[in-house]
C-alpha cells in the first residue's frame, strides 16, 4: 500500500529509503531545496543546514526545522520547502557564511561560470553581510594558495567549511587526504600531514575538485568555471572500466573534463588520466596527413594517393601469393564499430581470417577459459555488484593503479567492513587491507589455486546441491584435488599452506564471495587454465549467479571486450562464432555478401614469425604500437622489417608507425562517434566532442573508404549505423540501439525488447552445464633460464600512465611521473651492491635495459618488478617469446633476468 506525504499541501507518493530532499526533489524538481554541504555520492552530513525545510507531522502540530539532507520522508508529513520562515534562515545562513569569505569572489567574473556556491548566493538574494568581516584566519599562511601541483590547486581563502573535500577523499576514494584542524574561527582544512598536493598523499583523482562548490579547489583547466558553449558527454578511452566523462568545449578546444554525476560506472569520480590526460588530442605530435615511405623518408600525400598505393600492394601481394599472405590488427582503443569493420574488411574484402587484436596480449586467457567452464568468456556480474559482496578476492591484478574508479569502489568495501584476500606477488596497495595476502612466486598461479580448492573440499565447505544441478565432471575434480600434495604446492608458490588454507575457507564460508583478475593471471604460461581453475573455485562453492558474487576479468584497455565481441581474432567472428563452422560460415556469407574463409587465422605471434619465415607478406596495424606493447622487441623488429607492406593507422608517430610503408593518420576518441564495451559487458556510447584534427580521419571512415576502394560497397562511416549492422550479427547485442543505450549504456546480453542482462548464469550456463576441469601444473619454459639469469622479474602498470604512454606522455601526467622504475628486496640490493635510486643495468636472454632501482620490501627476494610506459627503458627489449599454452598469450609476468649496478 502507498504511502502519502504532502509538499505545500500537495500529496505525493514516498519511495522506500528516501530523505526529505530526495523525496522533495523527485517529486517538484532539484532546485527547489539549495544544499551546500551536501552531494548525491556522499553519506548526508547536515553540516551546513541550508537545506532546511518547515515539517508538520499529524502527531506534532508545531511546524518544526529539519534538515531535509538526512531526515528520512515519513508518511504523514506536510513539507514546506520555502516558507517565509525557511527563507529567512537560509539568508541568514549565507550571510554568516560571507563574514568569512572574500568580497571579490562573492559574485562570478564577467567571463566565468558561477561556481555552485555562487549560484546558491545569487537564487537567495544574498549579496553582503551585516556581521563583521573576520580577516584573522583569511591572512594566515594557510590562505596562500598551493598552485605548484601539476594540476590540482588550493586557494582556502575561498573556503566555506561544508567539508566535502574531506568526505569526497574519504568516501569515494578512500584516500583520506584532506583532514580539519582546530576550532570555531581557527579551524582549517589540512591536506596531509600539513602539506601541499604534491607532497601529500594525493592520487589525482581531482574528485574533491569537482565536489568543492567553490574555488578553495579548482585545477589548472579551471573547469568548473571556464565558459564553455557545449558540454558533450562521451565515454573514457584509457581502460576497461569506462567511466563517462563531461567534456567542455569551446571553438572545437577541449576546456576540461569532469567525471559525469550520473553513471552507472563511476558517479562523480575518475581518475588522473580520465580527468585531466587530454592535452594528447591537439598536441604537435599528431600526425595530420597520410604519409608514404619514399627512398626511406616518409612524405606526405593526399588520402586519395595513399589509398592508391595501399590497394595497389594489397593486390599485387593478394594476386602473386594468396589472400592469407596479408594480415590485420585491430585496435581495443577503438570503437566496436571500427573493430566490426576491421574484422570484416580482413574477411570479406581481402578474403583472410588473419585478424587478431590486444586481447591476444591481454586478457585473451579469460575469454578462452571462461568459455570453456561457463560457455561465455565475460565478467559474470556488474561492478555494481561490489557493494553486496561480503568478500573480494583479487587476483593478480593492482586495481587502485590499474582500474582506479573500480579500485576505489573495492577499498570503500573493505573500509566498511567487508573482507579482502589478495593473490599477488607484490605488495599492492589493497594489501594493506587485506585479511589474507598470499604473495606467492610468480608464475605458481595454478598450482596455488589447486590448493585452494583442495582446502575448500577437505573442509567441506563445497555447494553439494549447486555442483549436482548445475556442472559436470566434478567426480574427476575431486579424484584431481585428492592427488595433491599441499607440501609440493608450498615448495612451489613459496605461500604457507596454512595460510592458503586460511583463504579458502575464508572465500568458501561466505555467503557472497566475488573474484576479480588481471593480468597477473593471464599473461602466463599456464594463464587460460588457471582462468579456468579460478571459475571452477567459483562453482565448487556456488559463488556463480548471484548478485555480489561471480568471475570478474578486469580488462586492460578501453575496449578489449568489444574488440573481441566484434570478432577481432583470428577463430572466431563477430559474435563469437567458429568460423570452421559451416552453419556460421553461411551466416556470415549471408550478412556480408560475398563467400568467406574457412580456416583459422593467425594470431599476433603467429603473425610475427610468419612474416620472418616470408609466409606473412603485408600487415595493416590499427592503432597498436607493437614495438613498444609486444614481448621480445627484436623479434617484432625482425618480423615488421621482414615484411613487404606495411600499413598503419595512429595518432603519432610510434616506433611501429616508422617502420610503415604507408602511415594514416587517425583521429582520437574525442573526434569520433561509436561504442565501447567496458570490463562488465556494458555497451556505453562515445559522443564525438569536437571535429577531427585536420588532415585526420575516424579509424572507422578510413577502413570504410578502403573498402569501397577495393570494390566492396560499404556504407559511408558513422558510429549509428555500424552498430545497426552489428546488432544483426553480434546475438548479445540485438536489442541494442543508438537511442536505447542512452546515457547509462546497456549491459550484454541485450533482448529484442531491448532488457540487458546485468548477471550471467542465474539460471544456467551458457554451454548447459557448467564443467570442471583439472590440470598439472607445468612450470615455464622461461625458468629454465634461471641458472644463468637468477630473479623472476614480472610487469605492471602505473596509475599515472597508459600501456607504452603514447598519449599519457604526451599530456602533464609526466610531470607526476616521468620514469620507470625497478623494484628490488632490500636484501637482494645489498647483495647486488644497489642503493635506492642507482642505475642498474637488468639483462635476459633476449637483450638488456637500464633503469633506476627503487628498494623496497614490496617484493619478496628474488623477485623484481617494472612497469612498461616509457620507450628510453623499452622492457619488451627482454621479455620472452613463452606463450599460454592455449592462446598463445605472452607471458609477461614470469621473464628470467640478472640486475646488477651500472
Amino acid at each position: 500500500m502507498s504511502k502519502t506525504t504532502f509538499i505545500d499541501d500537495v500529496g505525493y507518493e514516498i519511495l522506500p529509503g528516501e530523505t526529505i530532499l530526495t523525496f522533495v526533489r523527485r517529486a517538484i524538481g532539484d532546485e527547489c531545496i539549495p544544499v551546500l554541504c551536501h552531494a548525491d555520492n556522499l553519506e548526508p552530513c547536515g553540516a551546513c543546514r541550508l537545506c532546511t525545510v518547515e515539517v508538520v507531522t499529524m502527531q506534532e502540530t508545531p511546524a518544526r526545522l529539519l534538515a531535509a539532507c538526512h531526515t528520512p520522508v515519513a508518511e504523514g508529513m506536510f513539507i514546506s520547502p520555502n516558507s517565509e520562515k525557511v527563507l529567512r534562515l537560509r539568508k541568514n545562513l549565507l550571510k554568516l557564511v560571507l563574514s568569512d569569505y572574500p568580497e571579490e569572489d562573492i559574485a562570478a567574473g564577467r567571463d566565468c561560470k558561477p561556481t555552485a556556491f555562487q549560484k546558491v548566493l545569487k537564487n537567495q538574494g544574498v549579496d553582503t553581510t551585516p556581521y563583521g568581516r573576520i580577516t584573522d584566519r583569511l591572512t594566515h599562511a594557510d590562505a596562500t594558495p598551493d598552485l605548484d601541483h601539476p594540476y590540482l590547486r588550493s586557494d582556502f581563502s575561498q573556503c566555506i567549511f561544508c567539508y566535502r573535500c574531506v568526505r569526497t577523499c574519504d568516501e569515494v576514494q578512500g584516500q583520506f587526504v584532506f583532514s580539519v584542524e582546530g576550532r570555531g574561527f581557527n579551524n582549517r582544512i589540512v591536506k596531509g600531514t600539513d602539506q601541499s598536493f604534491s607532497e601529500s598523499e594525493c592520487v589525482t583523482c581531482g574528485a574533491c575538485v569537482q565536489s568543492c562548490p567553490t574555488n578553495a579547489l579548482s585545477d589548472r583547466y579551471a573547469t568548473k568555471t571556464t565558459m564553455a558553449d557545449r558540454v558533450v558527454r562521451t565515454t573514457c578511452t584509457y581502460c576497461g572500466v569506462g567511466c563517462n566523462l563531461m567534456v567542455s568545449v569551446k571553438n572545437n578546444t577541449i576546456l576540461g573534463v569532469e567525471a559525469a554525476e550520473t553513471s552507472m560506472v563511476n558517479p562523480g569520480h575518475s581518475c588522473v588520466k580520465g580527468r585531466f590526460a587530454f592535452e594528447f588530442y591537439n598536441h604537435p605530435d599528431r600526425l595530420r596527413s597520410p604519409l608514404i615511405k619514399k627512398d626511406g623518408v616518409h612524405v606526405e600525400v593526399t588520402w586519395d594517393e595513399a589509398y592508391a598505393y595501399i590497394k595497389l600492394n594489397l593486390e599485387r601481394i593478394k594476386k602473386a601469393e594468396g589472400p592469407d599472405a596479408i594480415a590485420g590488427i585491430s585496435s581495443s582503443r577503438s570503437t566496436n564499430e571500427e573493430n566490426y569493420l576491421m574484422q570484416k574488411f580482413m574477411r570479406a574484402v581481402i578474403g583472410t581470417n588473419n585478424i587478431d587484436g590486444c586481447a591476444r596480449v591481454c586478457h585473451a586467457p579469460s575469454a578462452f577459459g571462461m568459455q570453456q567452464v561457463f560457455g561465455t568468456g565475460a565478467a559474470t556480474n556488474s561492478f555494481s555488484d561490489i557493494p553486496f559482496a561480503e568478500l573480494i578476492m583479487v587476483v593478480g591484478s593492482n586495481p587502485t593503479e590499474a582500474h582506479p574508479v573500480v579500485g576505489a569502489q573495492i577499498k570503500q568495501q573493505i573500509l566498511k567492513g567487508n573482507k579482502l584476500i589478495v593473490i599477488d606477488p607484490r605488495k599492492t596497495e589493497l594489501v594493506q587491507y587485506a585479511d589474507v595476502h598470499l604473495q606467492l612466486r610468480p608464475g605458481s598461479n595454478l598450482p596455488l589455486f589447486s590448493l585452494l580448492a583442495y582446502y575448500i573440499l577437505k573442509n567441506g565447505l563445497i555447494d553439494k546441491e549447486f555442483i549436482s544441478q548445475r556442472t559436470e565432471g566434478f567426480a574427476e575434480f575431486e579424484t584431481y584435488l585428492a592427488s595433491i600434495d599441499p607440501d609440493e604446492i608450498e615448495a612451489i608458490t613459496t605461500v604457507k599452506k596454512e595460510l592458503v588454507e586460511q583463504a579458502a575457507i575464508l572465500y568458501a564460508s561466505t555467503d557472497r564471495a566475488m573474484s576479480v583478475h588481471g593480468l597477473g593471471v593471464t599473461e602466463h604460461y599456464q594463464g587460460s587454465r588457471s582462468v579456468m581453475l579460478l571459475s571452477c573455485i567459483a562453482m565448487m562453492t556456488g559463488h556463480i549467479g548471484r548478485r555480489g558474487v561471480g568471475v570478474n576479468p578486469l580488462r586492460g584497455q578501453n575496449n578489449v571486450q568489444g574488440a573481441a565481441d566484434m570478432g577481432a581474432q583470428p577463430h572466431q567472428g563477430a559474435g563469437y562464432l567458429d568460423v570452421t563452422q559451416k552453419e556460421n560460415q553461411a551466416f556470415y556469407e549471408k550478412q556480408y555478401g560475398v563467400p568467406l574463409p574457412t580456416k583459422v587465422g593467425y594470431t599476433i605471434p603467429e603473425m610475427i614469425y610468419a612474416a620472418i619465415t616470408k609466409e606473412l607478406k603485408a600487415l595493416w596495424i590499427v592503432g597498436e604500437d607493437i614495438m613498444q606493447t609486444d614481448p621480445d622487441t627484436e623479434n617484432i623488429r625482425n618480423g615488421l622489417e621482414s615484411l613487404e607492406f606495411l600499413v598503419v593507422q595512429e595518432l603519432f608517430m610510434t616506433e611501429t608507425a616508422k617502420r610503415a610503408q604507408v602511415i594514416l593518420p587517425a583521429s582520437c576518441f574525442y573526434e569520433k562517434d561509436g561504442t565501447f564495451t567496458n570490463g562488465e559487458r556494458r555497451v556505453q556510447r562515445v559522443n564525438k566532442v569536437i571535429e577531427p584534427l585536420s588532415g585526420t580521419k575516424p579509424d572507422g571512415q578510413i577502413i570504410a573508404e578502403f573498402m569501397n576502394v577495393m570494390g566492396y560497397k560499404q556504407p559511408p562511416y558513422s558510429g549509428k549505423t555500424v552498430l545497426e549492422e552489428v546488432t544483426r550479427v553480434v546475438a548479445p547485442y540485438q536489442g541494442i540501439t543508438w537511442e536505447n543505450l542512452g546515457d547509462m549504456g546497456k549491459q550484454w546480453p541485450v533482448d529484442e525488447q531491448g532488457n540487458e542482462t546485468l548477471i550471467l548464469h542465474d539460471v544456467e550456463f551458457k554451454r548447459g552445464l557448467g564443467r570442471f576441469f583439472s590440470f598439472n601444473y607445468l612450470p615455464s619454459p622461461e625458468l629454465l633460464h634461471l641458472d644463468k639469469f637468477p630473479f623472476i622479474l614480472t610487469t605492471g602498470r602505473i596509475l599515472e600512465h597508459y600501456n607504452c604512454g603514447s598519449m599519457t606522455r604526451r599530456t602533464p601526467n609526466v610531470e607526476l611521473v616521468s620514469e620507470d622504475l625497478l623494484m628490488i628486496n632490500p636484501e637482494d640490493a645489498k647483495n647486488k651492491e644497489i642503493q635506492n635510486g642507482d642505475l642498474v643495468e637488468v639483462s635476459s636472454p633476449r637483450g638488456k635495459t637500464c633503469l633506476k632501482a627503487k628498494v623496497t620490501t614490496d617484493v619478496k627476494p628474488g623477485v623484481l618488478y617494472t612497469t612498461f610506459h616509457f620507450p628510453q627503458v623499452a622492457i619488451n627489449h627482454i621479455t620472452g617469446c613463452v606463450g599460454d599454452q592455449d592462446t598463445m598469450t605472452p607471458e609477461f609476468k614470469v621473464i628470467a633476468v640478472n640486475v646488477k649496478r651500472v
